[in-house]
């Protein structure tokens, strides 16, 4: 638990997929080896990012556990296994655990949502499994955990944090009660870290930069900071992960395979994307070629 609480840069690692739509393992382990020679300190595996939500529960678990046991030496991993189901959640967080996975996300039930003490009593049981980081993103799950129930939950031996999407202001009160914080939000995560106390990030953009948020992590460097502010606007200007799958295409990184509902960028948000990456040295980002792609270059399925 002190090793993850530890952590400054943690990736929500993009999970790709072969021609056929399957997860394609071998591609990932690419991915995973790049995120480590960067420094970069955890995964989140089959988060928001890594589009758990489009795998069923066997797929998510075996990703799990293949990052777990081929990596798990090397890198801190973060199963995402919370769900809105509680029984899901728990039985998804077993089996996490089983397989090696060193933490689990939990999200608060979204959709349906429930009152307060429903989501005591949810992350009680799941936390009661072993460690967790508890992610706050109110844009996705229409519901905002409040600081009271948090500070509640504290109170729970295995509670290592919390993954915030609120504001920095959140996370420097969360922090000053001695709870961990990494932002959830990339462009906020240089003065989250360095202005206001967060111990970093769980990011999207380092799938893409992993070299460079592992230095705006360590360094105070407003000037670096401002340099990839375009990037990571651009990277959510649709919702995420559609830009991000786009732009892992476009440097070559990963096939250009989307599972429905995620569809590229149209030429024009590509065009820019391209731009961006070409401002910066070649060995900043993952992947081996720069392309604009053609509409047809993309499979959806």
């Amino acid at each position: 638990m002190e090793r993850i609480k530890s952590a400054s840069l943690m990736t929500a690692i993009k999970t790709p997929y072969t021609s056929d739509g399957e997860i394609d393992l071998d591609t990932f382990d690419q991915l995973v080896e790049a995120q480590i020679s960067a420094g970069v300190e955890g995964l989140i595996i089959a988060g928001t990012t890594g589009e758990g939500h489009l795998m069923d529960w066997e797929e998510e678990l075996i990703l799990i556990a293949h990052a777990a046991q081929c990596f798990g030496d090397r890198l801190l991993i973060v199963g995402n296994t919370g769900s809105n189901n509680t029984r899901e959640a728990v039985r998804a967080t077993r089996f996490g655990f089983s397989v090696g996975m060193h933490a689990a996300l939990q999200i608060n039930p979204y959709y349906g949502k429930t009152s307060d003490r429903g989501l005591r009593e949810h992350f009680q049981r799941v936390l009661d499994l072993g460690p967790g980081i508890i992610y706050n993103v109110p844009a996705r799950t229409g519901q905002d955990l409040q600081p009271e129930l948090i500070e509640d939950l504290a109170q729970h031996p295995n509670l290592l944090g919390v993954k915030e999407c609120a504001g920095n202001e959140r996370m420097e009160h969360y922090e000053s009660k001695g709870i961990a914080c990494w932002s959830g939000n990339d462009d906020q995560c240089f003065e989250g870290r360095h202005r206001h106390g967060a111990h970093g990030v769980i990011s999207v953009i380092a799938n893409v930069v992993p070299r460079l948020m592992r230095k705006l992590m360590d360094t105070d460097d407003p000037s670096l900071n401002e340099c990839l502010q375009p990037l990571m606007a651009w990277l959510f200007h649709v919702p995420s992960p559609n830009a991000l799958n786009t732009l892992l295409a476009m440097t070559g990184a990963t096939q250009p395979v989307f599972r429905l509902p995620y569809a590229p960028v149209d030429q024009a948000a590509r065009e820019q994307g391209l731009a961006l990456l070409a401002g910066l040295n070649e060995s900043d980002w993952v992947g081996n070629k720069l392309s604009l792609m053609d509409d047809r270059d993309f499979t959806l399925l």
